[in-house]
């Protein structure tokens, strides 16, 4: 008489032959074709090593090649930035006689006062591109209303010129003989004279905690597996946890980059201020609120849309040679562009970021060229390419294509120090003392795998980090976005 059910029993057979009923299945699994029983006498042939489809998987190294990392001790980082020497307004509206008026005030560019002087010279230039010189016969300003009277040199008033939209900017000035400008008080003197006291623009940024956790059980920890895995940071062996765990590793060492790549402040009245974090500004957003921004860049507008990027460089600091990190589709755009240049003045080879050395820039994975009086050095970014990143986005509407760098460094004025120190245009600050360096934190708890610190019986890896970049002159960084 048969039991049922048969707990783990085999049926004998009359004949001696391999059979569902007399052999054991070690994961519970039964029926035809179902190899994987002991029924399954014969061992599959296994590639132990597993297929790394996707090569190497890792983003960062971008701020390796562009930036520095130096420490800080505060909650945040505060620099600043020089203003523009000369003294040019904006938007200025003309009663189409001989009265400017303009609005001052704001912060970055836009000067905090009307700093513009009887008797000084101004160039007015309209929008269509008509433009008169004249003199300043008096200046004043009304709460955020600057009002100038001017003398045109060579018309009777400014009706040949638009009635809004002007720009003006000073370039002398006339003065009678006999007169004075002599002025100590910072404010007009008999004569309309007004003494200019520079100024600068600050900015800051706050680091942000980044944080991950790898755990593992014991158990798990003490099973081998048929699949050799073997890792970008070169772990290899047949434990699985030893791949979990490189490949956190490596994802936050990538977190560490692209956190500061892709940050954003958290807004007056969002839901993240509302949830009490800060957020930290990272490059997009820098270059995006004080940088320049091109787009719908393609093969088609070529060389024509790229010398509009070098006149507004010139525009701004024309900081010489500059690096090009790009996507894919830019990047061809960029050779297609160059494929008609010849060596000469139009363009060439050049590689002077580089010691000229034409290996050493190959071997960083840069093609150099020269437009005009710039050296650009041009290559892939992988980020911007990777299919689980950026790559999963290229050609929609505002998507990043490609940044702008300016090589170098740039002089401002430390708040901490109290002087002028150069840093890199792009660097990132990451929180240290002489007890805690939270640059990149990796420490063990639990009861396995070496650490012996709770009654938890797993392991657990623990990584921390707390910094924050620094972007500084972005007025000369320019970012390539889709149509």
């Amino acid at each position: 008489m048969a039991l049922s059910p048969n707990f783990g029993s085999i049926k004998p057979s009359q004949k001696q032959q391999v059979l569902e009923s007399n052999f054991l299945s070690f994961n519970g699994g039964a029926g035809a074709g179902d190899s994987n029983t002991f029924a399954q006498q014969y061992l599959p042939e296994i590639y132990e090593q597993e297929v790394e489809r996707y090569g190497n998987r890792t983003l960062s190294g971008f701020l390796r090649m562009v930036g520095a990392e130096m420490p800080m001790t505060s909650d945040q980082v505060i620099w600043s930035e020089q203003n523009r020497l000369h003294v040019a307004y904006n938007d200025v509206a003309n009663d189409l006689t001989d009265t400017l008026t303009f609005t001052v005030g704001g912060t970055g560019d836009a000067f905090v006062e009307n700093v513009i002087s009887k008797n000084q010279t101004v160039v007015i230039l309209d929008p269509a591109g008509a433009e008169l010189k004249a003199l300043v016969l008096s200046s004043s300003q009304a709460g955020a209303v600057a009002t100038i009277v001017v003398a045109p040199y060579t018309a009777a008033d400014t009706s040949s010129l638009a009635a809004t939209g002007l720009k003006i900017f000073v370039y002398g000035s006339e003065y009678g003989k006999g007169s004075s400008v002599v002025n100590s008080t910072g404010a007009a003197d008999a004569n309309g004279y007004k003494s200019i006291t520079p100024s600068f623009t600050q900015f800051s940024n706050s680091p942000v905690i980044i944080r991950n956790k790898y755990v593992v059980s014991g158990s798990d920890m003490a099973q081998i597996g048929w699949v050799e895995v073997a890792t970008e940071d070169g772990s290899s062996g047949y434990l699985w946890y030893l791949k979990a765990e490189s490949e956190t590793r490596l994802r936050f060492e990538d977190y560490l980059e692209m956190s500061v790549v892709e940050g954003e402040k958290a807004a007056a009245g969002s839901l993240a201020a509302g949830a009490g974090v800060k957020g930290t500004q990272g490059l997009f957003a820098a270059v995006k609120d004080r940088g320049n921004v091109n787009t719908g860049f393609t093969a088609n507008t070529g060389l024509a849309a790229f010398d509009e990027i070098l006149k507004n460089l010139d525009t701004q600091g024309a900081i010489e040679e500059n690096m090009l990190f790009l996507n894919r589709q830019t990047s061809l755009d960029f050779d297609d562009m160059l494929a008609g240049l010849s060596a000469g003045a139009n363009g060439g080879t050049a590689y002077g970021l580089f010691e000229n050395s034409e290996e050493m820039a190959l071997n960083l994975g840069f093609s150099g060229f020269r437009r005009g009086s710039y050296d650009f050095y041009k290559t892939d970014w992988k980020y911007l390419n990777d299919a689980s990143t950026r790559g999963a986005i290229q050609g929609l509407t505002a998507s990043v294509e490609g940044v702008l760098v300016p090589a170098g460094t740039s002089t401002v004025y430390d708040q901490v120090l109290g002087t002028n120190i150069r840093r890199p245009f792009l660097h990132v600050r990451y929180r240290a003392s002489q007890a805690d360096d939270r640059r990149m934190k990796t420490w063990l708890t639990g009861s396995a795998g070496g650490a012996y610190t709770s009654d938890l019986d797993a392991m657990e890896v623990n990584f921390l980090s707390e910094r924050c970049l620094c972007v500084q002159g972005a007025n000369n960084f320019v970012l390539f976005q889709g149509v």
